[in-house]
């Protein structure tokens, strides 16, 4: 069985961190998001994958190639304007002749693939669509079932008062065939609101995969920093720390799993990393500093005395001395912060940047 991954979005909720990288290429435990997404499908014997982009190819395909140092096969489409998730399936160059997954690229799940694609058989579906409970579905796609799970009707994004249940479309479909006869070519066309009601509309078998198991989307900032959270809790081990190549740790730091520590760090003498923490390659944490709770990029410096907590800073940043960056902000690319800053209350700072010494204070 093939699989579509869905890429080609504009990224603009993740912002700043978007701007010069791919989300799917965002790191998660120092991996692209990417990376663990063709992990999971290989775990279910899907090995044939069509990733469909629109900007910033190059970066993705330099990284993965044609897949086979992954053990899978990896084919591109690239959209030259925006298609929407149906059209982009559409616009794949590679046949889709046999049932097929698609599968948002901004959303990490154990969902099992498996289980589905042998309940996708079972009913003889033509589409079957995996569905997981949030608190809030306004924000989402509402999917009502019978109790047979045959899907009743759609809500995209309903009202407070037009919510009958928060099990949501989660962004990941097997679908036959025929479906692709819903799909005009070369315009922009969703399957939420296209094609999946047209198909329920003509009698089309539409079934729901129900699921318990954890999902989430890293559509923002704060999403991708719990994500973060959540899988070092899960692969290092609360009290661990694991380390992906050699670098210094000062005998007089302190560090706190879980925490992820990229090669060639450098964690300086009565600094503080305090877990969940992912340092990529080249940081350096120098004499004093605290990093709580965070996700540092590559090639990252915070300098003496400066205060890092529950933010998520990209990669060739400066934090100078007895600087705080706190709750929520978020640093792009090159961003600079001088000395005896105070960042909080989320603040996001494009790539680039540089904030002068004692500019800022929130």
């Amino acid at each position: 069985m093939k699989a579509v991954i869905l890429a080609g979005g504009e990224a603009t909720r993740l912002r700043p961190l978007t701007c010069n990288t791919a989300k799917i290429m965002a790191p998660v435990l120092n991996h692209p998001l990417l990376e663990h997404l063709i992990n999971y499908l290989k775990k279910h014997s899907i090995v044939d994958i069509i990733i469909a982009l629109g900007k910033q190819v190059e970066q993705v395909q330099s990284y993965f190639g044609d897949g086979s140092k992954f053990g899978l096969r990896i084919a591109y489409s690239v959209e030259h304007f925006p298609m929407g998730t149906a059209g982009a399936v559409k616009n794949a160059r590679s046949p889709l002749d046999e049932s097929f997954i698609v599968f948002n690229g901004d959303i990490f799940t154990d969902i099992d693939l498996t289980a589905m694609m042998d309940l996708h058989c079972e009913k003889k579906a033509s589409v079957s669509i995996a569905l997981t409970p949030v608190e809030d579905p306004t924000i989402y796609g509402v999917v009502e079932t019978d109790a047979g799970n045959r899907v009743k009707r759609f809500i995209e994004k309903p009202s407070r008062d037009e919510v009958t249940t928060n099990m949501i479309n989660a962004g990941i479909y097997i679908l036959e065939p025929e479906i692709l006869n819903y799909i005009p070519p070369k315009i922009f066309f969703t399957f939420e609101r296209n094609v999946f009601p047209a198909a329920l509309e003509r009698g089309q078998a539409v079934y729901g995969y129900p699921s318990e198991a954890y999902w989430i989307d890293i559509g923002t900032p704060e999403k991708y920093l719990r994500l973060n959270h959540d899988l070092l809790q899960r692969y290092v081990g609360n009290k661990r720390v694991k380390f992906e190549g050699e670098g210094t740790v000062h005998p007089l730091a302190r560090i706190e799993g879980p925490a992820i520590i990229g090669a060639d760090c450098l964690i300086d003498k009565n600094s503080i990393v305090k877990g969940p923490v992912a340092l990529g390659s080249r940081c350096q944490i120098e004499e004093g500093a605290t990093v709580e709770g965070v996700v540092l990029w590559q090639n990252c410096k915070v300098g003496k005395g400066a205060k890092l907590r529950s933010c998520v800073v990209a990669s060739n940043c400066y934090i100078g001395e007895e600087s705080e960056v706190l709750d929520g902000c978020v640093l792009g690319d090159n961003v600079r912060i001088g000395r005896g800053n105070k960042l909080s209350q989320g603040i996001r700072i494009w790539p680039d940047k540089s904030i002068e010494p004692d500019a800022i204070s929130f």
